[in-house]
C-alpha cells in the first residue's frame, strides 16, 4: 500500500499563485481600458442616434425638431454639459424651447450616472433641424464639436462629435485623431 498523501505541496501552490498574480497584473489594466472605452463609445453613440432621429423626424414631418440639454426630461434647461441628459422635441415655432401646446417631447435621454460621471461639453445647448434636415443653433450656426471626456480626463478615452450645418455627424476618438477633436 502506498502511504503517500494526495494534494498539492506548498511549493506548487506558491508557483500557481505567482502565475495567477502575474496574469491578473496584465489583464486588469486592459480590462479597465476596454470597459471605459466601450462606455464612452456607447454614450456618444446615444447622442448620435438621437440627433439622427431628430433629423429624420424633421424630414419626415416637415417641421423643425430640436435636441436640447434637459436635466428634468421635460424642458430645455440650458448649460453646456450634455451629460445632464437631453430631450428631442417637435419645435413648431422654432423657439428652441418646449413652449407651444403643439410642441411635444419625442424622446428623453437620461443623465450620465456613476460616482464620477463623464463630462459631455459643447458650446451649444440646443441643435434644431429644419424640414430640409439642416442644423442650426440659437446663435446661428458654425460647425460645432461636442467633446466627451472621461471623469479622470485621460485623453485616451476622449470622444468627439462634430456636427456640420448640413446636419452631418462625425464621431471620432482621440486615438483615431491624435491632433485633437
Amino acid at each position: 500500500m502506498d502511504k503517500r498523501q494526495k494534494g498539492f505541496t506548498l511549493t506548487e501552490l506558491m508557483v500557481v499563485t505567482g502565475i495567477v498574480a502575474i496574469l491578473l497584473g496584465i489583464a486588469i489594466p486592459s480590462y479597465k481600458y476596454l470597459t471605459t472605452s466601450y462606455r464612452m463609445s456607447a454614450e456618444i453613440n446615444n447622442l448620435v442616434g438621437d440627433l439622427q432621429f431628430a433629423r429624420g423626424e424633421a424630414l419626415k414631418e416637415g417641421n423643425s425638431v430640436t435636441v436640447c440639454i434637459s436635466s428634468d426630461g421635460a424642458t430645455c434647461t440650458g448649460g453646456a454639459n450634455w451629460g445632464r441628459g437631453w430631450i428631442v422635441f417637435s419645435d413648431l415655432n422654432s423657439s428652441y424651447a418646449v413652449d407651444n401646446v403643439n410642441d411635444r417631447v419625442l424622446k428623453v435621454a437620461a443623465p450620465f450616472t456613476g460616482f464620477n460621471p463623464d463630462n459631455f461639453n459643447s458650446p451649444v445647448a440646443a441643435v434644431k433641424f429644419n424640414r430640409e434636415g439642416f442644423a442650426t443653433t440659437a446663435a446661428g450656426f458654425v460647425a460645432t464639436t461636442l467633446t466627451l471626456t472621461e471623469s479622470t480626463n485621460n485623453n485616451a478615452y476622449t470622444r468627439c462629435l462634430q456636427l456640420s450645418p448640413t446636419g452631418m455627424l462625425t464621431a471620432m476618438s482621440h486615438v483615431s485623431n491624435p491632433a485633437g477633436c
